[in-house]
């Protein structure tokens, strides 16, 4: 979590106990930290952790997005353990607190959809972290004094459970809209679209694991309604101002770190097909060509900056959005589900959505110009065919998760596409991560749980690695 996040986080507190002070003469005996009232404010300060579910130093590299021109350690995977605790004492006991109360403030929204919103975005969030670490404290945490040990639960039950949480807020959802909420201006029915959007793309994860749960789960989704346009899409804006800046403006611009290029794999793929999108990804560099940088370098290669093409401009502005589910995403979905026969259609439905994700992803990336769309669909390896249909789906899907390294990591874990993504040169042989470890903290806080957990690694007990396994990640 930025530290500016952790200042909001602050300030968003004291306004909410302040909030709740009519008089300075109220009781002492009313405890500041538990306001009578707690909605929509709660809910608008977890919005605030969801840029760091997409902008991380470590997520781009796992499905090699950017590459390190310096200080590579990250395109090496040196880091093994990462910490969850801040999505825990941050966003989710926020979201934990509106969802359990009993005083929300219909002034603020009708209580039933506060409560749906609040549980859209605990599965999202939940769903985010177990895809990272695989068996988490899920049933046992946000207890706070209750439980300072949780147990670890099984990430197949976690699914289940999320699944279950997100067809509550379907169903509880009603007409109306909800103040305080920065990312849908308090539109219901989108965060309707959203939470079934999150549902089919959660099913999708079970493809090889357990198709039939899947299937019937994708469906449901569907029939309850998904995203219909891209002015659905989960997008976090951030400002022009320094609290609220996007992070790769902070890294580039106010840090002053040039340290992450375009990689090599994405413009080996990207250029010779003309994609409309590559001048939105990649800045051409100072001879004006596009140039990615190989991927994984050792820290001991001395890479001359203006040879390759730095992430593009507009993606590092000080107010960059941040794109974090999408229609785009949604249609990839459907085109998948029609062609493992989930949907009806076949390859006729498949080749459908996958034209329609293809023209929408570029739409969301250069603000609806579609130049260029009609020839880059004509490309061999870019049309549709049904012999290569999954190929095809991997890889268009990896392209427009771009920057979004933690979504496009786990899609690749689970489909294999791209299939030619490599291990970071020059690193003793270590692959391309399957899961992050737990935090190193767990280990003496939660030591008997911690090794419960590890030893029951489905793939591979006992090993706390990069190597290890989630649950739907089925070799």
């Amino acid at each position: 979590m930025k530290i500016t996040h952790k200042k909001i986080y602050m300030a968003s507190l004291v306004l909410l106990v302040l909030s709740g002070c009519k008089k300075f003469d109220d009781s002492v005996t009313v405890d500041p930290n538990n306001p009578t009232k707690a909605g929509t404010q709660l809910i608008a300060n977890a919005e605030l952790f969801l840029p760091g579910l997409s902008s991380s130093p470590y997520g781009v590299h796992y499905p090699q997005y950017l590459s390190n021109t310096s200080f590579t350690d990250n395109s090496r995977y040196v880091t093994i353990n990462f910490n969850f605790a801040s999505l825990y004492y941050g966003p989710l006991i926020n979201l934990e607190t509106v969802i359990n109360s009993t005083t929300l403030d219909a002034n603020e929204g009708a209580v039933v959809n506060q409560i749906a919103v609040a549980k859209i975005l605990k599965a999202y969030f939940f769903w985010h972290m177990t895809d990272r670490w695989g068996d988490i404290p899920y049933s046992e945490a946000l207890k706070g004094n209750g439980s300072f040990t949780p147990k670890y639960d099984k990430q197949q039950a976690i699914y289940n459970n999320l699944f279950t949480l997100l067809d509550e807020a379907n169903a509880a959802i009603v007409s109306g809209t909800i103040k305080n909420d920065i990312i849908y201006n308090g539109d219901v029915n989108k965060w309707k679209r959203l939470g079934n959007t999150i549902h089919a793309l959660m099913a999708l994860r079970l493809s090889k694991v357990d198709p039939v749960k899947g299937s019937a789960e994708f469906n449901k989704a569907v029939a309850n309604g998904m995203m219909t346009d891209n002015a659905d899409n989960l997008t976090f804006q951030h400002l022009s101002n320094a609290t609220n800046e996007n992070y790769w403006y902070n890294s580039f611009t106010v840090l002053g770190r040039n340290w992450f290029a375009v990689s090599k794999p994405v413009v080996d793929y990207m250029q010779p097909l003309n994609d409309p999108r590559l001048s939105v990804y990649a800045n051409k560099n100072t001879a004006g060509n596009y140039v990615g940088l190989d991927y994984g370098l050792p820290g001991s290669v001395t890479v001359v900056i203006n040879n390759y093409s730095l992430l593009g401009s507009n993606l590092r502005l000080q107010n960059s959005p941040v794109a974090l589910v999408t229609y785009a995403q949604s249609l990839f979905a459907m085109a998948e589900a029609a062609k493992l026969t989930w949907i009806g259609g076949g390859d006729a439905v498949a080749k459908t959505n996958y034209d329609k994700a293809i023209e929408y992803s570029i739409r969301q990336w250069k603000n609806n110009d579609v130049t260029g769309l009609a020839a880059y669909m004509a490309n061999a390896d870019v049309a549709y065919d049904a012999a290569n249909g999954f190929k095809k789906i991997g890889n268009q899907r990896w392209i427009h998760l771009f920057l979004h390294g933690y979504e496009g990591w786990a899609e690749w874990r689970r489909t294999g596409f791209p299939n030619f993504l490599s291990p970071a040169p020059n690193n003793n042989g270590a692959q391309i991560p399957r899961r992050e470890g737990y935090p190193t903290q767990e280990r003496s806080l939660n030591s008997a749980n911690y090794n419960a957990a590890v030893a029951a690694f489905p793939y591979l007990p006992g090993a706390d690695d990069l190597n290890t396994r989630v649950w739907w990640d089925k070799p």
